[in-house]
Parts: C-alpha cells; structure tokens; sequence
C-alpha cells in the first residue's frame, strides 16, 4: 500500500494517525523538489523515529513507488497538504490505474496558512508560479495570471520555484510587470506556520531596492483592493 502523508508547516504538525501508519511501513520517503523544509531532516526523523529516504523528482514522478508499493506497505512524505502539488496528485491516479491500494494523509499547508495575513481566503484567484530563469528561458506568463487576477479583484499567491532566491524572484516580477506593480503593496511570507514565520509588506518598488531578510521557504502575495478588515490587520 502506498500513503501520502502530509508534514504539514513545522516538523511537529504530523498527527497521531500518520505516526501510527510510519510505524507499519518498510520504507519511508521524503519528497524533496517541491519546496525546501524550514528544518533539518534528521530533525524529522527524531520525530517519527524512523530514517527517510530522499525522493527526487524524478524517483517520484517515475513507476517506482508504484512498484514498491505493490510488495511493501511505504510512505511518501510532503510537506504541507499532500495533493497541493499537481505532481502528487498525478501519482494519486497512477497507483489507481495499477489498482494500488492508496490513502492519504492531509495536513495544514502554505493554502490556508496565508489567512495569517489577515487577507480573506476567499478573494484569492489563481495561484501561480514563478520559476527559475535560466538563459534563452525567461517565461513571464505568470504575470499575465497576476493581471487576470486583479482584474476580478482577486488576491494572488505566488509560489516560488525551489532553486529561486527572494533577490531573485523579486527581479524577475518587477521585469515581467514592467513597473506596473512598483506602488502596489505587496506581501512576503517566510517559514509560515513556524516558530520563525515572518510576514512583511510594503511598497513594491521599496521592497526590491531593499530586500527583506526572510528564510525558505516563502512565498510573495499581490493583493488586489482590500476589504477594510483586511487593511486594518496589515496596518497593524
């Protein structure tokens, strides 16, 4: 049998129920290229008292735990809600095609965790992605999500490639918007849900001439007009 199993924000989030699951499984995997962990793996591993195997995008979007869940009960650990990423949830239906037996585990994640904002859950639209540039590749289509979004008054979740620094992904918003966003407030969010979590807003522009400090992982919000509940937990 194959399990999903959520990690939720911090190490301790995972529940009893996924515990109790560990323990009967052969093997444990971590799934380790969708976004960085706010704490060491060896952390993780005191908590469930078992070694983790490092799981790689393309072990995970491969046959081969599949495969191994056809002989052994094992578990795919990802941090925050396991079907967030479209990958896991891809992995959902080919363990259903090979009649894998599959459950899964949900846990908080960066979804709902944003509500510490104090923006409304329900005005987000589409969120996106911001990924790596890297030479003769330079996708903006992200922006045009962002337009789309503010066009309805619909706040935006950026998400942020793995490999991609706040220096870095704050460039490539500000080039993909050319300066359409510079006097737009906008959100940074680090390591929610932790102990460390950090929440800074701010002016756009002033925000790319002075880079806040913040740790992985962290995402950036562009909020569309605020409802004045929502203005007055920011000004706080």
């Amino acid at each position: 049998m194959l399990y999903l199993i959520g990690l939720g924000l911090e190490k301790k989030d995972i529940n009893i129920k996924a515990l109790e699951i560990i323990k009967k499984c052969k093997k444990i995997y971590l799934e380790i290229y969708t976004t960085k962990l706010p704490y060491k793996k060896i952390d993780l591993e005191k908590v469930i008292k078992k070694k983790v195997i490092d799981a790689k995008r393309d072990l995970v979007e491969s046959d081969f735990l599949i495969k191994e869940a056809k002989k052994q009960n094992i578990a795919l650990l990802i941090y925050g809600d396991p079907l967030s990423a479209t990958t896991h949830v891809s992995l959902m239906n080919e363990a259903k095609k090979a009649k894998v037996k599959i459950q899964i585990m949900h846990n908080t994640s960066i979804f709902n965790a944003i509500s510490e904002t104090g923006l409304h859950l329900y005005k987000f639209g589409k969120t996106v992605s911001i990924p790596k540039w890297k030479e003769h590749y330079e996708p903006m289509s992200f922006y045009q999500t962002i337009k789309e979004n503010l066009n309805i008054e619909a706040h935006t979740l950026l998400l942020v490639d793995i490999d991609l620094s706040l220096k870095e992904a704050l460039r490539e918003l500000a080039e993909a918007s050319n300066k359409e966003l510079d006097n737009k407030t906008i959100i940074i969010c680090s390591q929610l849900g932790t102990k460390n979590q950090k929440i800074v807003n701010g002016k756009f522009k002033e925000l790319v001439k002075k880079i806040p400090r913040v740790k992985e992982p962290f995402c950036i919000i562009i909020p569309a007009s605020l409802h004045f509940t929502e203005a007055e937990f920011l000004k706080i």
